[in-house]
């Protein structure tokens, strides 16, 4: 396959790629990440995306985003991005798409309580998630399990908020999926991510800051009003009745969102290129071993949005209502925890776990569990806990 010469030196060059755990021929057609962006969308975890829930429990509308739409979303985002800083766009989307595989139903209510489940058998976390549904979980191909994509989009998608040994943090610290996984493959866990890694992480936290404002506008939790009071979504609120005067509160919403990812890409990009002159970033290498992470938003920026992020917590992720949902989500994903634990031969495919031990049974069930959408889960705990159901 012939390559194509729009990367900076400091961008992940396709045809410089380190290869994959399973060697495999090169398409004719597609490079390794563009092969790796298409394994990622045909794989099963990324279509239950569509019924797993950010904030709002999925079935409750269908206006609000879920795990799905805002893997898109963070795609576009993160696209945009790549572009401009003229690093690889395909490895920039396949991380945008593939970084919430591992994510429990129920969002993170789903996570704190699977994590809390697992405690005994080494806790769950979605990242470390993500990475074994990529690498086993995953059955398509006959040669290997998971898909064996490259190494910079697995090295992405777990180090994509940072290096993980730092300071005293030694390997036997990191969840389970990450140290089974490091057996295998060397993923450099104390070094910086590629520049496409963590411009696909902060694509993540300019498109759900900005959805769920729009989602908490939408579903009557949050007022414009209140949005006024704050610096950033305040001063982009001035703009607009300046510029448009009196308009709808639906087009102010969508306004607003619009205004703020603009001005969020913006500042990202405009920080990252000072910190690239600042630190003479010329290479993938110099990326992984700077000193600091090379793509960010400014301090300025960094600032206001944990303002912003304040307010969302306050007035929407603790809402009454958001609450009372989480609450029922924890339970639904406890109670089904704890029978399966004590009653495996409950689930459908129990036969092969009756000759394993108790923490690799506990590993199956918290699979089992993890890959569930909103609304087979709660399906499921009606079948296993409801009497009048059928017994047959």
């Amino acid at each position: 396959m012939k390559y194509g010469h729009y990367h900076a030196g400091y961008a992940s060059h396709p045809a410089k790629s380190r290869g994959r755990l399973h060697a495999e021929t090169e398409s004719k057609t597609r490079t390794p990440f563009q092969r790796d962006r298409d394994r990622v969308l045909h794989c099963s975890a990324f279509r239950r995306l569509k019924h797993k829930t950010q904030v709002f429990v999925a079935h409750v509308g269908d206006y609000y985003r879920t795990r799905l739409t805002h893997s898109l979303e963070v795609a576009q985002i993160g696209r945009s991005i790549a572009r401009e800083l003229e690093i690889d766009e395909d490895l920039t989307e396949t991380l945008s798409l593939a970084h919430d595989l591992g994510h429990t139903p129920f969002g993170h209510a789903g996570e704190d309580a699977l994590h809390a489940a697992m405690q005994p058998y080494g806790g769950f976390d979605h990242n470390a998630q993500t990475l074994r549904i990529l690498t086993d979980l995953e059955a398509r191909y006959v040669p290997f399990n998971g898909l064996n994509l490259t190494w910079e989009t697995l090295e992405g998608l777990v180090k994509h908020n940072g290096p993980l040994l730092v300071g005293d943090t030694k390997l036997a610290d990191l969840p389970f999926a990450i140290q089974a996984y490091a057996e295998h493959q060397d993923l450099q866990l104390g070094t910086w991510p590629s520049l496409e890694a963590q411009i696909a992480a902060l694509s993540d936290d300019i498109a759900y800051n900005n959805h769920d404002i729009d989602d908490g506008l939408r579903a009557g939790l949050i007022r414009l009003e209140d949005l006024a009071e704050l610096k950033m979504t305040g001063t982009i609120m001035k703009s607009i009745n300046k510029k448009y005067g009196d308009i709808s509160v639906d087009l102010q919403r969508h306004e607003l969102v619009r205004e703020m990812i603009s001005v969020m890409i913006g500042n990202l990009v405009t920080e990252t290129r000072q910190r690239l002159a600042d630190g003479n970033v010329q290479t993938c290498d110099d990326v992984r071993h700077a000193a600091r992470a090379t793509a960010a938003f400014s301090d300025a920026l960094h600032k206001d949005l944990m303002e912003v992020k304040a307010f969302l917590m306050e007035h929407v992720y603790k809402h009454h209502t958001v609450n009372r949902s989480m609450s029922k989500a924890r339970r639904i994903i406890g109670e089904m925890f704890d029978l399966l634990i004590r009653e495996p031969n409950l689930l459908p495919d129990s036969d092969h776990l009756m000759s394993k031990d108790a923490r690799d049974q506990a590993r199956h069930i918290c699979d089992y569990i993890a890959g569930m959408t909103d609304k087979f889960a709660i399906e499921e705990h009606h079948r296993l806990f409801d009497i009048t159901d059928s017994l047959a």
